[in-house]
């Protein structure tokens, strides 16, 4: 059924063209029984008004536009949650793009972006920082680095400190008597990865009989934690870590499934675990799950608020926005086979 258009409404009212646009977009010209008039002859009719076109057309948008790394990953679902929050605070909505870690799907949302005009863009960019920005910046579209920092300083960011939330999580392992240390995650491209096992190298190079093995895995999902247990588990025992620092949660959990399922290794009593970003389910684990917490929610807020600064001054200087981290200690993490027994819950700075 085609939908009523403005010239049907105006007829329906007696009006001309110019009068219902006047009351779609200006109602204090018009007599207030004439607005009344024009107003339920749309109801009548159904009529929608085309608020695309009319952004199109005047050249400003009410959206923005959001590009994350992974849709499926909870840390990047309270990421989006937060700019909501703070768009709807002002009338605006976003749109959401997954780019599933490949850069040539990530381009074609910012092309996209650039079509429809958005007010601005919040991206969680695939490797370095991708070409497609300038293109949004040469049509007068701010943009705001999500989750990384900006390091050439030509961009607001909003990211938290991995490197130092990847030495918190090995020192913590470390400081349990853990000595061989395994990171899981990759690829190592994603430069919160990079960071986060940076961090991890420093804490365990200050610890004269540590050591700290990498299993890289293709991307960071439960599934890539799975394969990465079953290689840990064929390992010898004299070689086997007794410590997972893994690069994110959903990584930690697959760890977690991998090692429990077989029963032959228990967490934390021969293997203890770490996470990233304490998403929700963290706490929910057949083991609780030790992670180092990023303020999801608040980084989308904040990404949204130095979006809105750069629209209001464009000449404003780009701002890094820095969180830092915050281990969330539960019982994954717990002394070994020789210690006491213990894991309860709480919290180290």
């Amino acid at each position: 059924m085609k939908s009523a258009s403005i010239r049907d409404v105006a007829k329906a009212a007696g009006v001309s063209v110019g009068t219902v646009s006047n009351v779609l977009n200006e109602p204090g010209r018009v007599s207030p029984a004439t607005v009344d008039r024009v107003r339920h002859a749309m109801t009548d009719l159904g009529f929608i008004r085309n608020d695309a076109a009319r952004q199109l057309r005047g050249g400003n948008s009410r959206t923005i536009g959001l590009v994350v790394l992974d849709s499926a990953n909870p840390f990047f679902a309270d990421v989006a949650k937060g700019a909501e929050a703070a768009a709807e605070d002002e009338g605006q909505i976003v749109l959401l793009g997954n780019s599933d870690n490949r850069a040539e799907r990530e381009a074609r949302y910012l092309t996209d972006f650039v079509e429809r005009r958005v007010t601005g863009v919040l991206v969680s960019p695939v490797g370095d920082v991708s070409p497609g920005l300038d293109r949004l910046r040469e049509h007068g579209i701010p943009v705001v680095i999500v989750d990384r920092r900006a390091k050439d300083g030509i961009w607001s960011s909003v990211s938290v400190d991995d490197v130092a939330g990847g030495s918190m999580a090995a020192r913590h392992l470390l400081g349990s008597g853990r000595r061989r240390l395994a990171f899981v995650g990759g690829p190592a491209s994603l430069r919160q990865v990079a960071d986060r096992l940076s961090g991890a190298r420093e804490a365990v190079g200050d610890v004269p009989d540590a050591t700290l093995e990498v299993v890289e895995t293709l991307d960071l999902t439960v599934e890539a934690g799975r394969s990465a247990a079953e290689e840990i588990i064929k390992t010898q025992p004299g070689h086997r870590p007794d410590a997972v620092f893994a690069a994110n949660d959903l990584v930690a959990v697959g760890v977690l499934q991998g090692l429990v399922m077989t029963g032959s290794l228990r967490v934390p009593e021969d293997i203890a675990l770490v996470g990233y970003d304490d998403i929700d389910f963290a706490r929910a684990t057949v083991v609780p799950l030790t992670s180092v917490r990023q303020p999801r929610e608040q980084m989308g807020r904040t990404a949204v608020d130095l979006l809105r600064a750069e629209i209001a001054d464009p000449d404003r200087a780009p701002e890094q926005v820095v969180f830092a981290p915050e281990l969330v200690v539960r019982s994954s993490s717990g002394p070994g086979k020789a210690g006491p027994d213990g894991g309860a819950p709480g919290r180290c700075a």
